[in-house]
């Protein structure tokens, strides 16, 4: 099963270390294969270096692309930790 849908960054900082490691506990707890892309660059959502260097800023949109038997519902968890800002208090 394949899922994509476009997401915007939300959250002050972007996709800065600590969001992009709470990325990667997240994607690790399905079994799917979770990309990101923006533009001409894409990361694995299990690489915490690898979204990093992706520099997504608040108010940017990503593709998410997730792939496997648990696609959707990594995708709707995904969607969750953009939306809700990485947990952070602005």
């Amino acid at each position: 099963m394949r899922v994509e849908k476009t997401l915007t960054i939300v959250n002050k900082l972007g996709l800065h270390a600590r969001a992009a490691t709470q990325l990667v506990q997240l994607a690790n707890q399905f079994d799917a294969e979770i990309t990101l892309v923006k533009g001409e660059k894409q990361a694995n959502a299990n690489s915490v270096l690898g979204l990093m260097l992706m520099e997504s800023h608040q108010g940017e949109q990503v593709d998410v692309i997730s792939e496997g038997p648990d696609a959707e519902a990594a995708m709707d968890a995904v969607e969750q930790l953009i939306a809700g800002r990485f947990n952070e208090t602005e």
